[in-house]
């Protein structure tokens, strides 16, 4: 059921629930705004469902803990903002929001993504910054988003990306700072329109030698890539700067040393981040 009756919220939430629900129902506007509200529960929000026109909703620093399937039944979203709420799970049907373009889910407690969930027809921005994500949590069709062109990734858990990031085509921004990674894929390197990569903050010891090929030194384009345990090649280029880290890993010198650390295939090193004490790792909702 879409809408829950308003006796069906909690006493204590009553006057606070009516506060939201005469907001939802006097907006005119095609966006609505429920930031810091307290919100608990879409059962605090009836008649939402039934705002079809809606295009951007944001109900960002709540408490949010289920994201109904129903919603997906507001066809013209375009921009739906769940930054720092209390998601753990999320509905299949999100993803086939036909007009969704900007999805901000940062600062929830996702382990994983819903089957199917790179289906969405014309996302562009996902934003999946601070959750419990790792190269186990993504569904097989990921990596289908063909319109996507920014993907936020930073603090999760991922220790390596699937070669399939190289379908991204369209991709100019790819964030995966404060994770577990050891190593990039070379597909990365197939990303030609990429113009940042944030990979700082990783236990990366070296870069595959294709990542020379995209363009990450030009007046518009960022590569960062501080606090990694770099090998010392790439660790002297990088103190002058990273213009002559992308020039070092062109050249024939690296690549054979690349292909020689590959071979060795040491032991990653190890983990120096503690994300036990993440708030996106508790369980209580209070």
């Amino acid at each position: 059921m879409d809408q829950a009756p308003v006796y069906c919220v909690p006493n204590n939430k009553m006057s606070k629930a009516k506060k939201v629900i005469e907001e939802v129902k006097d907006a005119q506007n095609l966006e609505l705004d429920l930031s810091e509200k307290g919100i608990v529960s879409f059962d605090e929000m009836p008649g939402l469902f039934n705002k079809m026109n809606i295009t951007r909703l944001t109900l960002s620093h709540n408490k949010i803990q289920v994201v109904p399937p129903a919603l997906a039944g507001l066809i013209n979203m375009e921009i739906l903002n769940f930054f720092n709420n209390y998601i753990e799970e999320l509905p299949t049907s999100l993803s086939s929001m036909p007009k969704l373009r900007i999805l901000n889910l940062g600062m929830n407690r996702l382990n994983v993504l819903p089957r199917g969930f790179g289906a969405f027809p014309v996302i562009e921005v996902l934003d999946l910054t601070y959750n419990n994500l790792n190269e186990s949590s993504l569904p097989g069709n990921f990596f289908m988003m063909e319109t996507l062109r920014a993907l936020y990734l930073g603090d999760n858990d991922f220790e390596t990306v699937p070669a399939d990031i190289k379908q991204l085509k369209n991709l100019q921004i790819l964030v995966f700072r404060d994770n577990d990674l050891i190593e990039l894929p070379k597909e990365i390197g197939e990303l030609s329109r990429l113009r940042e990569l944030h990979v700082q903050g990783n236990r990366l010891t070296v870069l595959p030698p294709e990542i020379g090929n995209l363009d990450l030194v030009s007046n518009k384009s960022v590569i960062k890539m501080e606090n990694n345990p770099w090998v010392t090649p790439i660790a002297d280029q990088l103190q002058v700067g990273i213009s002559h880290v992308i020039d070092y890993i062109r050249t024939d010198t690296y690549k054979y040393l690349y292909s020689r650390h590959v071979a060795a295939k040491g032991a990653p090193q190890p983990k120096t981040n503690d994300k036990s004490k993440k708030i996106s790792r508790r369980r209580e909702h209070s």
